[in-house]
């Protein structure tokens, strides 16, 4: 979702790529994923103290998965999306379940190229 000033016919071509992206992420579907991927993607995961970096849509899905499998009952709730460009920055809001539920914010910042995410970088507060 883009923040509730920006009028929808605003929207642009990355922003709609990266609310896609969101969706398929929070459904954990692999399979839409891969198809919103460059074959080059690059993604910088929160993994303390600097993040893992993934390079490639193979080594970039299966960190996907791997967090997919060890997070019970993950949803990611968008609090606000800035798209400029090529260039989009998300806020977000994870939740899980499971015997020790919790929240955590972050950010993410994507670079689409051709309609497809080239670079997911995340970050989290705490």
């Amino acid at each position: 979702m883009l923040s509730p000033e920006v009028p929808t016919e605003m929207r642009s071509e990355a922003a709609s790529v990266v609310e896609r992206f969101n969706d398929a992420f929070d459904r954990a579907d692999l399979t839409r994923l891969a198809e919103l991927l460059t074959d080059d993607v690059v993604f910088e995961s929160t993994a303390p103290p600097a993040g893992i970096r993934h390079i490639g849509r193979p080594a970039v899905l299966a960190a996907f998965a791997e967090f997919f499998a060890s997070t019970t009952d993950p949803d990611f709730q968008t609090e606000e999306m800035i798209a400029a460009h090529d260039r989009v920055v998300v806020r977000w809001r994870f939740t899980w379940g499971g015997e020790h539920p919790g929240f955590v914010r972050g950010v993410d910042i994507f670079t689409v190229t051709g309609g497809r995410v080239a670079e997911k970088a995340a970050y989290v507060k705490g």
